[in-house]
């Protein structure tokens, strides 16, 4: 089968369950594993962000979605002469990847799409399954689920009966935006518990007078779409009166994936470090300030 995901997720799906030679296309933000590097691009976001700051993402973002235009512009013809069996994207999020309505115009007649929406970790174990099903893989898709699922419940056994660590999750840095979906889920498998996020509801923008006036005993900073490195670079102009680091939230926390069983045991170190081994996952600790600042 000839697959094109529009999806990150998906791509690292697809990686897992052996059939990475059967994507043909991938979109910019596929780039796990590194083998799904240098395969055809056939989306392209419209904005660069490592030329805009946080706060003008965020503008951008809205003046698209306010106009209800595209972040992204999909290459039709490309696509066309690929000719893929199967289109893999989402409908869950504007900004994160290609819908499927966006697809109607370049989507070649013939060719199935698939859309993966999940919000919590159950329905993110149920992507995997509907896609490997989907590819003819239900056996590898089993595995890749029973792994995933053994490796969150051993770090929920090892925090359990332990006092929650109440913690300020951050989606993005300014404005910042509480997490959402499945993070808040994660943080509670972790052994904490997020001050503003509500497990299965969408992320939303906050403040952070709103956000430390919870008296968060942990900030962590896993903006979508960036690196630690880059989320500690843009954090660097505010202040925390609380320990405060940033995650690379592009690879293990904001894409719904098996890796999102090492962010829990990330997040569950951070919480409980006499209890839960390093992962050895990026993180940055931030410089604790008396108060906070804009970005």
């Amino acid at each position: 089968m000839r697959v094109c995901s529009f999806l990150p997720s998906a791509t690292e799906i697809i990686a897992e369950l052996g059939l990475i030679e059967s994507l043909v296309g991938v979109s910019e933000e596929c780039r796990w594993p590194p083998d799904v590097v240098g395969k055809p691009v056939v989306t392209a976001a419209r904005i660069d962000p490592s030329s805009l700051s946080s706060l003008e993402i965020d503008a951008a973002v809205r003046s698209s979605v306010a106009e209800g235009s595209s972040l992204y512009a999909v290459d039709a013809d490309l696509i066309a002469e690929l000719d893929p069996d199967l289109i893999v994207t989402q409908d869950l999020c504007a900004v994160c990847a290609v819908s499927s309505t966006q697809l109607s115009d370049a989507c070649p007649v013939g060719a199935e799409v698939l859309s993966l929406d999940p919000r919590t970790i159950d329905e993110v174990a149920l992507s995997v399954r509907r896609l490997a099903a989907r590819l003819g893989a239900v056996e590898e898709g089993e595995l890749i689920v029973a792994r995933m699922s053994h490796s969150i419940a051993e770090t929920a056994d090892a925090v359990r009966g332990r006092r929650p660590r109440q913690v300020f999750f951050a989606e993005w840095l300014d404005p910042p935006f509480c997490a959402g979906h499945w993070l808040p889920e994660m943080v509670a498998l972790a052994g904490g518990r997020d001050v503003l996020g509500a497990a299965g509801a969408p992320s939303r923008s906050v403040t952070w007078e709103e956000a430390l006036a919870h008296d968060p005993e942990l900030v962590v900073l896993g903006p979508c779409g960036f690196g630690a490195d880059e989320a500690a670079e843009r954090a660097a102009s505010l202040a925390f009166p609380c320990p405060a680091v940033a995650v690379d939230g592009d690879g293990y926390f904001s894409r719904p994936a098996p890796r999102l069983a090492d962010g829990v045991r990330q997040l569950a170190h951070l919480f409980h470090p006499d209890v839960v081994a390093d992962p050895g996952l990026p993180a940055i600790w931030l410089e604790v300030r008396a108060a906070p600042r804009a970005v």
